[in-house]
């Protein structure tokens, strides 16, 4: 290596000499490697040197930092570096703090090399510098020593390759997340803000509701043919949850937080609702079965909505909102998902020529296909649900036309229970779950027809399952929050006050008393996938959700929409839903981006609770029903409230208990409240929601006027 640092560099120095470095940019060769490398030099270069590997945990010597404070303090002398060196070979020295070698000026000079850090004569690599640019971004102070001080004598080429430098990566950075995602944490801009009132208001409203129509009609084809419900009865129920989405989301734009988030028919409440319907109490009734199941549901529903909207308007959530953070959340949430897991599959799985392509399909739009544009819209990644559900129930039609679920002497309008013909038998699960005509939704549903309260009969109250509905309200509560907090952010508002949260919460429990009341099978919540939404459109106009809201309330009175997507297969909706759980998944782990991932702390808490949150209701699931009745496999894990190992003596106890602790999500949430509350950690370390306060209102009073509610409205909310 001594042959590449020799006189030419000298004769260029003893030049300057006298004058500035950081003034004068010196002339630039070009690069000419060497073809006599021997690979032993670097190793005698590293001795000669006192190079200490970044990797190493060996600690510098005295002599170096002795050095590199004469330098700091006096400035930096090349010349006489290299007289007192007797080498021109420059001297690397390393950071006793950050174990890697210090930026010396021209002693490291990046401007020399090639722009992948090979010095001009001797091809040495710089192997500090790039976690010299790393600590700038992290610092953020634009220096190369991380210490908010400039180097004396950095070159002005230093400052031009610098800024050369972040030109390159702003346009990487461009490429690199041009479907919309930002570096850093950062959130997207937003083409309409909170307050924006866009020219297509109406495009803007149907696109919001199109992004998640999978979480708004699917539910009704889960939980109605659970209950013993016709196809006109599924009907009803999803022109129900039409009307109650709409009239919530427009209660909750006015006076819950105003943020603009969809409410609707939640999964938080379809699991306890499967384990109330599959209890050995209801599912072995004949005469009336749907109706009795649904004003059971309906009683609960009202008693845990009537705790939720005291726990909100009192204040009381507010306080507990100390205690539910990120690690909470995102446990909570992720458990919400994968509650689903042994449905899934397992009901998609009984037409696999229609799920497997509706599942890859949905991948495809929403992985491969995502950053494609089409008018300027990314009408894949944004429309993935419903353009899938036509595209493979059109590709079920044809195979429904074409005779591939036709049986000789069977009929799929026949109820399997009046079948007698073994070969018809085994035939007749195929044809209910993959032909498109075996639904008479159609044929029955009326043109016009309003959902009115109380429409299945006056609620029935019973202790067991309001207990049960009365804890889910928490988990939908705590499920909320977190979505109330990432929305803010990515509507580009300051995170609301503990107060709005309050009130947004104690609204929720009065929506869902709505849903109690016209008997839509579920509470109604904040849906999780809103923040998906957001993000995919880039819309967060509230009036273009309370539009789409109005067009919601009119497609409930048309008593054919409801028909028509009561007929979609129960194949293709399973296929559809695992998708939309495992987005819930994942949605829940983003949370932990406001916390610190990579934290034994966090990740341990986190892997504890999903896992005993699916282990411990496991083991409440393996009692098997007491019932003559056969369950399908997939409802197995939702029949433990009536015959689980909890026994106390007290039958509607008994009910509760088992039914809870077989609840993914409760056992999750129990785990991770009680871990992430008791195990040490500084508020860093825990990434606890930052909320605003008081004082922000105060010193600006316009910081959260998204929040404000009506002016005819707000004198009664004060307190």
């Amino acid at each position: 290596m001594a042959s590449g640092s020799t006189s030419e560099p000298l004769d260029r120095i003893d030049k300057q000499k006298g004058q500035n470095l950081g003034a004068v940019q010196p002339k630039l060769e070009p690069f000419l490697p060497r073809k006599d490398h021997n690979p032993r030099e670097l190793k005698s270069w590293a001795k000669r040197t006192g190079f200490v590997s970044i990797f190493s945990g060996e600690t510098t010597s005295t002599s170096f930092r002795e050095h590199d404070k004469k330098s700091d303090i006096g400035g930096l002398d090349l010349e006489k570096d290299l007289e007192r060196n007797g080498s021109s070979s420059p001297k690397i020295e390393i950071d006793p703090v950050l174990g890697r070698a210090r930026n010396r000026g021209l002693e490291i000079e990046p401007g020399l090399g090639s722009k992948h850090g090979l010095q001009k004569d001797g091809a040495e690599p710089i192997l500090g510098e790039k976690f010299e640019e790393r600590k700038i971004d992290l610092n953020g102070n634009g220096d190369r020593n991380g210490n908010g001080h400039g180097v004396a004598g950095t070159s002005t080429l230093g400052i031009q390759q610098k800024k050369e430098d972040e030109n390159v990566e702003s346009v990487v950075a461009i490429e690199e997340y041009q479907d919309g995602e930002e570096p850093g944490g950062q959130w997207p801009t937003m083409n309409c803000g909170l307050k924006d009132n866009p020219v297509p208001l109406i495009y803007y409203g149907l696109q919001h509701y199109l992004s998640l129509a999978g979480s708004l009609i699917l539910i009704p084809l889960i939980i109605v043919p659970a209950m013993g419900g016709t196809d006109k009865d599924t009907a009803t129920v999803i022109s129900t949850m039409l009307l109650v989405s709409g009239i919530t989301t427009i209660l909750h734009s006015y006076f819950g937080t105003r943020l603009p988030l969809v409410q609707g028919s939640s999964f938080v409440y379809l699991a306890p609702a499967l384990v109330i319907v599959n209890s050995q109490e209801y599912r072995n009734l004949t005469e009336h079965k749907f109706r009795h199941i649904m004003r059971e549901l309906q009683g609960a529903i009202i008693v845990g909505s009537i705790f939720q909207s005291i726990l909100g308007f009192s204040g009381l959530m507010s306080r507990l909102l100390r205690f539910i953070n990120p690690v909470v959340v995102a446990s909570t949430v992720a458990a919400v998902g994968l509650a689903f897991f042994s449905y899934g599959f397992p009901q998609a799985g009984s037409c696999v020529e229609i799920s497997l392509p509706q599942i890859l399909l949905l991948l495809i739009f929403t992985l491969y296909l995502r950053g494609i544009s089409v008018l300027g819209h990314r009408v894949f990644r944004i429309y993935a649900v419903p353009l899938s559900i036509i595209i493979i129930w059109a590709y079920a039609f044809f195979l429904t036309a074409g005779g591939a679920y036709s049986y000789k002497g069977c009929s799929s309008n026949i109820p399997s229970s009046n079948i007698l013909t073994d070969a018809c038998i085994k035939h007749a699960y195929t044809m209910k779950h993959c032909r498109t005509d075996v639904s008479n939704a159609w044929r029955t549903a009326e043109w016009v027809r309003i959902p009115y309260p109380l429409q299945w009969g006056i609620p029935i109250f019973h202790l067991r399952t309001s207990i049960i509905m009365i804890v889910v309200s928490l988990v939908a509560s705590v499920d909320s929050v977190g979505t109330y907090h990432s929305a803010s952010l990515r509507s580009g508002s300051k995170p609301p006050t503990p107060g709005i949260v309050s009130r947004g919460i104690g609204l929720e429990g009065f929506c869902s008393v709505v849903a109690g009341l016209w008997g839509s099978g579920t509470g109604s919540t904040t849906l999780t996938e809103n923040v998906h939404t957001i993000d995919i459109t880039k819309v967060a106009s509230r009036k273009a959700v309370q539009l789409g809201a109005a067009f919601l309330i009119l497609f409930s009175f048309v008593g054919k929409v409801g028909a028509v997507l009561a007929s979609i297969p129960q194949a293709l909706a399973a296929a559809t839903l695992c998708f939309m759980w495992a987005l819930i998944v994942a949605l829940g782990l983003l949370t932990l981006q406001y916390s610190q991932p990579s934290n034994f702390r966090n990740i341990t808490i986190v892997g504890v609770s999903l896992f005993l949150g699916l282990s411990i209701p496991t083991y409440f699931q393996q009692y098997q029903p007491k019932s003559s009745l056969i369950l399908p496999s997939y409802f197995v894990p939702f029949s433990a409230a009536s015959s689980g190992p909890f026994h106390t003596g007290s039958r509607q106890l008994d009910f509760s208990m088992n039914a809870l602790l077989s609840l993914n999500m409760v056992v999750t949430l129990l785990v991770a409240f009680v871990l992430d509350n008791t195990v040490p950690g500084s508020r860093e370390e825990r990434g606890v929601y930052i909320w605003s306060t008081s004082e922000d209102v105060v010193a600006d009073p316009s910081s959260l006027s998204d929040y404000s509610l009506p002016s005819k409205v707000a004198p009664y909310f004060r307190w």
